[in-house]
């Protein structure tokens, strides 16, 4: 682990961000190989020129992101799982929590599926995957909001899916949430990454998983220039160690993910494989 670059996110999260410009800019300079090192400079120098952005800098930066690199792989295996699971059925209703733009969803829609009732807190990614819904004439509702809140309008179903969106709930809320589903689905899929526990915020073991991680990541997308590397995945990288952030997502080990299955009330939980993505493995969780 470079001590330049160590010294430079602990500037950041103090927030002396010319300190934390002046040595990443001297990890780069000390490692010219690295892709990490000189993107958090560039990202620095802005931060301290314009205060910190949000994390989705701009919809042309995530667009690229998630439409590109390891996603491609990533999603189009979740979505050929799900569909694998929909065609187990003569026919079933699906309750997809998260469903976002229907990136997984939609390819993975098959005769079977008679009937989806949909998830989701953005309106803008709502609208779109009602709108691909819409054209292929699939029943549907749609629900604008958490899945919190979505609990008050009951319901019963053979299968519930999230894809990558239980991590944004608190350990605590999620566990209240797998519980509420346990007694309103059959079945429960969840897509989510084996994230190892790594320790406190600047623990050396946990800069040097996240910076090598970022490494794999950053070179998927070189071709992008700066759009997808300054507008989505440094940001998000120091979103890591921001001290005066709130935390947008609570990733964890798939063993604690299967423990908390079991705790809400699930007898039986098959693993299996969906990518090595380069940010930690997928798997899908098959809950009953």
């Amino acid at each position: 682990m470079n001590q330049q670059f160590a010294q430079a996110l602990r500037a950041f999260g103090d927030g002396d961000y010319a300190a934390a410009e002046g040595a990443a800019r001297q990890a780069a300079e000390e490692c010219p190989d690295s892709l990490v090192y000189p993107a958090a400079a560039t990202y620095l120098r802005r931060v301290a020129t314009h205060g910190k952005a949000g994390v989705y800098v701009t919809g042309e930066a995530f667009a690229a992101f998630v439409r590109g690199g390891g996603n491609l792989p990533l999603y189009a295996n979740t979505s050929a799982a799900l569909r694998a699971a929909y065609t187990s059925y003569s026919h079933v209703g699906i309750l997809d929590i998260g469903v976002g733009d229907g990136m997984a969803l939609l390819p993975a829609l098959a005769p079977q599926v008679v009937r989806i009732d949909l998830v989701e807190p953005s309106a803008p990614m709502l609208a779109q995957t009602r709108a691909a819904l819409d054209a292929r004439g699939i029943a549907y509702s749609a629900f604008n909001g958490t899945l919190q809140e979505f609990t008050d309008e009951g319901g019963l179903w053979e299968l519930a899916q999230a894809t990558f969106s239980l991590q944004s709930l608190e350990p605590i809320d999620r566990q209240i949430m797998l519980a509420w589903l346990r007694g309103h689905c059959a079945r429960l899929l969840i897509a989510e990454f084996d994230v190892p526990e790594l320790g406190e915020l600047y623990a050396p073991e946990r800069v040097a998983h996240f910076t090598a991680r970022y490494e794999q990541g950053l070179a998927e997308y070189t071709d992008e220039g700066d759009l997808v590397a300054q507008g989505f995945l440094m940001p998000v990288f120091f979103g890591y160690f921001d001290q005066s952030a709130a935390r947008a997502n609570y990733e964890q080990p798939i063993a604690v993910w299967e423990a908390d299955l079991r705790a809400a009330g699930f007898a039986s939980i098959e693993r299996r494989p969906i990518y090595d993505y380069w940010w930690a493995p997928a798997y899908l969780l098959d809950a009953r």
